[in-house]
């Protein structure tokens, strides 16, 4: 199944108390359906030591979140996708705007025609 969002899509969160804020997707986590966005659903986490945490103690992490959840961003404000089959591939197209997603992460600035 195509997924809506990519690993370093700016996306907005649509439900829960993290409701109306922006990040950045760090993972996409497709067999669980989930996202992990930075700066979103953080939280504390007790960790033994390891050679990773030497002191161990308490963490912050980012803890994953429902893709149903977010909607990619575009011009501040969340859309929805559809997907198109431009010369033989599938490209994500905003339905707000009608650019391309993928341009747009890319930084290219295109408007469908």
């Amino acid at each position: 199944m195509a997924r809506h969002v990519k690993k370093g899509d700016l996306v907005i969160i649509n439900s829960g108390k993290e409701r109306g804020r922006q990040g950045t997707v760090l993972r996409v986590l497709s067999e669980r359906d989930r996202v992990v966005v930075e700066g979103i659903n953080v939280r504390k986490k007790n960790v033994r030591r390891s050679q990773e945490h030497p002191n161990g103690g308490i963490i912050e992490k980012e803890m994953p979140v429902h893709i149903s959840n977010v909607s990619p961003a575009v011009d501040g404000k969340p859309s929805r996708v559809r997907f198109e089959d431009k010369d033989g591939t599938k490209v994500r197209i905003a339905v707000r705007n009608g650019e391309s997603l993928d341009d747009v992460k890319k930084g290219k600035k295109k408007k469908k025609s």
